[in-house]
């Protein structure tokens, strides 16, 4: 396995966004962890920073580029809605590789490693990479304190490997509840344009992000214990085994709670939140690459890992990190 990730330039502190919204940094960071964030600015774009973050995922993991079957791209806002990954793919040199971007907002990046994952043991890949990438500073209102403090831009990747000797992934469960999807959204508008007489159309343009800060942390307070305490039950692990806890990185408040009902140590929860902010489906790979890069997870370690957001969608995986670190 390999993992890397890539980050734009430009950094929006707390205290920069305070002067445009009514907040503070100590506002901000109170309730969230979050510190700064990083948005992508003038000559950087989503494609840029995905295929970074692969290539260095494939440089750790020591492989030509030729070699790889697969790549999945897990994003909410690709820089084309006919997909992303195939022009990432290019970008790699790839060229013996099928691509295609998944959307599954926050949760994205987990289902794409368990999507991915299936590919490898069907046996019809044997190499693929999995990008998490989003550029969600583009559709927020950054007039709206309740949403701008939150978010920011950035790209990880895993690179993963079938071995018959030893399996990385352990176990997953994945879950959706479209029922409470209007809690966290990025709707298309409801403008309508006449076409031709007696037929209208709908204008193709997205609302900026919506979300109702309090349900969505009752939310995953609530869902993100019972989907991980279900699946070290049935994987029949004790919490204390566990090396890591790594979450997606939304808020540390969520973090901690996660944390406290399984009496897993600060120390034993990844968290970069107040660098980087909620960077959707890259906050997983993103924190996974850091923590490695600084040898903090080892080759060996076992890691209890769930994203969870928009959809509502939300996930569960347990795995060991199989590196070169």
């Amino acid at each position: 396995m390999g993992c890397g990730s890539a980050t734009p330039q430009k950094v929006v502190s707390n205290h920069q966004l305070g002067q445009r919204v009514d907040t503070s940094d100590e506002w901000i960071q109170s309730r969230t962890g979050i510190g700064e964030r990083r948005v992508i600015g003038d000559h950087e774009s989503l494609i840029d920073l995905a295929t970074d973050a692969a290539l260095n995922a494939v440089e750790m993991a020591n492989w030509d580029v030729k070699t790889i079957d697969l790549i999945i791209l897990a994003t909410s806002t690709p820089e084309d809605l006919f997909g992303s990954a195939p022009k990432i793919q290019s970008n790699m040199g790839a060229s013996n590789a099928f691509a295609f971007d998944l959307t599954a907002a926050c949760s994205g990046f987990l289902f794409a490693l368990v999507t991915a994952s299936q590919y490898l043991a069907s046996g019809s890949v044997k190499r693929a990479v999995v990008i998490g990438a989003d550029q969600l500073s583009k559709w927020v209102d950054w007039d709206d304190r309740k949403t701008c403090v939150l978010f920011g831009d950035g790209a990880g990747a895993v690179a993963l490997e079938s071995s018959g000797d030893k399996s990385g992934l352990i176990g997953y469960d994945l879950k959706s509840d479209g029922s409470k999807g209007g809690c966290l959204n990025l709707a298309q508008s409801n403008i309508f344009l006449d076409l031709v007489q007696g037929v209208s159309h709908q204008k193709g343009e997205y609302l900026p992000i919506k979300m109702e800060g309090k349900e969505v942390y009752k939310f995953a307070v609530k869902e993100v214990p019972i989907i991980l305490g279900e699946i070290l039950e049935k994987y029949q692990i004790k919490s204390e085994n566990i090396d890591w806890l790594l979450l997606h990185q939304a808020n540390q408040r969520i973090l901690d709670a996660v944390a406290s009902r399984f009496s897993i140590p600060k120390a034993k929860v990844l968290s970069n939140l107040k660098h980087y902010g909620n960077t959707s489906a890259a906050t997983i790979p993103l924190m996974l690459d850091e923590a490695v890069r600084d040898h903090r997870i080892k080759s060996g370690d076992l890691i209890a890992c769930s994203g969870f957001g928009a959809g509502l969608s939300w996930g569960a995986a347990l795995f060991f990190w199989h590196g070169p670190h």
